[in-house]
């Protein structure tokens, strides 16, 4: 088996004056998509925030190749790509401005690319349109057309699937997969049922792990 990508060792998270999980060890590693399920306030989306270094733990650290987060900043930025429970765009701008801006932050993408990444996510025509005047649905494709503009490595989605229609969910199920199958890894929060799965799947419950 090869070495962790990103593990954490006895990691623990208070919220509130509430602790959420204790003593958490997991282990990452290249192929495998790790679903993080359980309860709403049992920590699912805390637990993505400390493995994408936007939170500090209470107690043990989260390693990134052996190493804690807090000496590897720059390497985490590489590596990391972050999608959190909202769109994460800008409404003023247009997507292809969203996706330019977005994209800068790790690996800055021609305009071809961007255009073709908003084809693939069902956004043909609306490269130049403001974000605020398009559905719910359609803002959430703009952010996950990042996952198709060589995006790094370690995926880390807090919910991908909120507001997709049926063909959008498909088309991201399949997505992540093969994101997997290819060596890249995936650790999500979601409410919907996976059906297509990769072979490195997993999943563990934060429910089972209450303090």
């Amino acid at each position: 088996m090869s070495s962790p990508f990103v593990e954490t060792v006895a990691l623990s998270c208070e919220r509130d004056w509430r602790l959420l999980f204790e003593r958490l060890d997991l282990q990452i590693v290249k192929g495998e998509m790790l679903q993080i399920a359980g309860p709403n306030g049992s920590g699912k989306t805390s637990l993505l925030r400390l493995l994408s270094g936007l939170m500090q733990p209470t107690s043990g650290e989260v390693l990134l190749k052996g190493e804690t987060l807090e000496s590897q900043r720059g390497e985490l930025a590489r590596n990391l790509l972050w999608i959190g429970h909202a769109a994460g765009i800008k409404g003023l701008l247009s997507a292809e401005e969203n996706l330019t801006w977005l994209c800068a932050l790790h690996q800055p993408a021609s305009r071809d690319a961007i255009w073709q990444a908003l084809d693939t996510v069902g956004l043909r025509g609306f490269e130049d349109v403001p974000c605020h005047t398009l559905s719910a649905g359609q803002q959430r494709r703009v952010g996950l057309a990042r996952l198709y503009l060589s995006p790094p490595p370690l995926w880390i989605l807090d919910e991908p699937f909120t507001a997709l229609d049926k063909g959008g969910v498909a088309q991201l199920e399949r997505h992540l997969a093969t994101h997997c199958e290819q060596g890249g890894m995936v650790v999500l929060t979601t409410h919907h049922s996976l059906v297509e799965m990769p072979a490195g799947f997993r999943q563990i419950d934060l429910g089972q792990r209450a303090a």
